[in-house]
Parts: C-alpha cells; structure tokens; sequence
C-alpha cells in the first residue's frame, strides 16, 4: 500500500510529511533516535493523517502537493475537510501518473 503520512510532534509545534509503502517500519524509523534525521528534534511524533493512494506516483504527487503548500492550516484542514483529499485524489487520478 502506498501512503503519505502526517506526523505532528507537539513539542515543536510542528507537521513532518512523508510517504511509506510500509508505515509502521517508517514510525519505527522517526521514533529511532539513531536512525532519525529531520524528526530527530521531538520524541513526540505522533500520526496526525494518512492517505492511502493507488499508486506510487499517485502518493508522491500528493506529498509534494501538501509540502508546496507549507500550510499548517493547510494541513489542519485536510483532517477537517474530506472535500479536499476528494479534490487531491481527482485531481492526481493514479491513471495519469
């Protein structure tokens, strides 16, 4: 399966995306302190949101949609509002990737 995750450390008051194919290896990797790199700040990283998409390119296009929009509102709302991810999976539909 091919996921992007939102992780949210409450500490740093702070949202990591990334995607996985395998998320509790991943979870384990963040919660690593030696194996951790950009989450190695906080050693509260929970999960925030996770997308399951149909495919590789369908997940990477989606994680580079929500970095560009540095937004933690942005963010925030995806969790909120199920209109957007629709939005997202319409508009990167596994077919044209």
């Amino acid at each position: 399966m091919h996921t992007v995750y939102i992780l949210h450390s409450q500490k740093l008051n702070r949202f990591y995306t990334g995607y996985t194919t395998n998320l509790d290896v991943r979870m384990e990797f963040h919660t690593n302190s030696e194996t951790r790199k950009y989450t190695y700040n906080a050693d509260d990283w929970t999960i925030f949101f996770t997308v399951n998409c149909e495919s590789k390119s369908q997940a990477l296009a989606i994680e580079k949609h929500i970095k560009a929009m540095k937004s933690k509102a942005y963010i925030e709302n995806l969790k909120k509002y199920s209109e957007i991810m629709e939005k997202l999976f319409e508009k990167y539909k596994s077919s044209e990737y």
